[in-house]
């Protein structure tokens, strides 16, 4: 079931701008599938979607098979088009971002799979990064300052 939902999803953000998981969720029960917004999150994640900018200056959801160093040059690109500031509070690293970006980025975080990060949680324009250490919190936000090219 699992696969033909995200085989579903492939082809529904293929033939259509879908710019939210609502959107997305709304779309999938048209076609047939009963699913909960928390089902799409997870599939936006485990099927490692991004989003990419359109014509229009939207942004919309995207599946790409590319090799790993391009996919980190779209997650920093991501990355890059979605943040407006972060900071640390103890072992949280806590991103705040364009209005309705913040899922993406979050998406893009996990992607670039840093040890360290144990989870994120992603609103509309704030996420919050739970991290092992705080330590590791202010390496973690700097080695994201240096990704991103804000030293």
């Amino acid at each position: 079931m699992k696969r033909n939902r995200h085989d579903k999803i492939i082809e529904i953000i293929a033939s259509n701008v879908v710019e939210t998981q609502e959107q997305l969720a709304a779309l999938l029960k048209e076609a047939g599938y009963d699913v909960t917004q928390a089902t799409v999150s997870r599939d936006i994640r485990q099927m490692k979607l991004t989003k990419q900018a359109t014509e229009d200056g939207k942004y919309k959801y995207v599946y790409t098979t590319a090799d790993s160093d391009v996919m980190q040059d779209k997650y920093v690109s991501v990355l890059k088009a979605g943040f407006v500031s972060m900071d640390v509070a103890q072992n949280l690293l806590v991103i705040k971002t364009v209005s309705g970006m913040a899922m993406a980025l979050a998406t893009a975080i996990d992607a670039l799979d840093f040890p360290q990060i144990i989870g994120c949680i992603a609103g509309d324009d704030t996420i919050m990064i739970a991290i092992k250490t705080s330590e590791e919190a202010v390496e973690t936000m700097e080695e994201l300052r240096s990704l991103m090219g804000r030293n």
